[in-house]
């Protein structure tokens, strides 16, 4: 799926740990404004994340979900990075 214009690059990791690494078509993610939905082509965003639920769409149908603490969110280039 990787250079697929109907997706993204999402990376969620901590120090020493990766929890996702891949494709994803939208990302729910909580921040300390308001909870955001990435999409592909999103424009470029620095946002602190607060505690709560992520949750990554790979596939129509497929979702993935994870409980953060808290953290830094980069967007740009069709790339997202979540460092927690």
């Amino acid at each position: 799926m990787e250079g697929n214009p109907e997706t993204f690059h999402l990376v969620i990791a901590s120090v020493g740990e990766k929890y996702f690494d891949g494709a994803a078509v939208s990302a729910s993610i909580p921040t300390v404004d308001e909870e955001i939905t990435i999409l592909p082509h999103h424009e470029a965003i620095i946002a602190t994340l607060k505690k709560g639920i992520v949750t990554v769409r790979k596939t129509l149908g497929e979702d993935e979900v994870f409980t953060i603490d808290g953290g830094i969110l980069e967007c740009s280039d069709n790339r997202v990075t979540m460092l927690l």
